[in-house]
C-alpha cells in the first residue's frame, strides 16, 4: 500500500469516528433518532468542510466540531 493510500484510509477512519461521535451528540442534545441525526450532519456545511482535506478539520476533536455544527444548526 502506498503512503498516499494509507493517508486516505487514515483520514477516512478519522472522519468516520468523528461522524459517530457527532451523531451521538446530536441524538443526546436534540433528541433526534439516528436517521434524523445522520441527515442533519451529512447535509450540513460542517460535514462538507470535514470531508475537505484542505480544512484539516478531521484532525480536530469531536467537541470542537460539534460546537461548529451547533452554531450552524441554530
Amino acid at each position: 500500500m502506498s503512503e498516499h493510500e494509507q493517508h486516505n484510509r487514515d483520514k477516512q477512519f478519522m472522519i468516520e469516528c468523528l461522524t459517530d461521535s457527532l451523531v451521538q451528540m446530536l441524538m443526546e442534545d436534540y433528541g433526534y433518532d439516528i436517521p434524523t441525526a445522520m441527515h442533519k450532519l451529512y447535509t450540513s456545511s460542517t460535514y462538507k468542510k470535514l470531508e475537505n482535506e484542505n480544512t484539516g478539520l478531521y484532525y480536530q476533536g469531536a467537541v470542537y466540531l460539534y460546537d461548529i455544527l451547533k452554531q450552524e444548526l441554530q
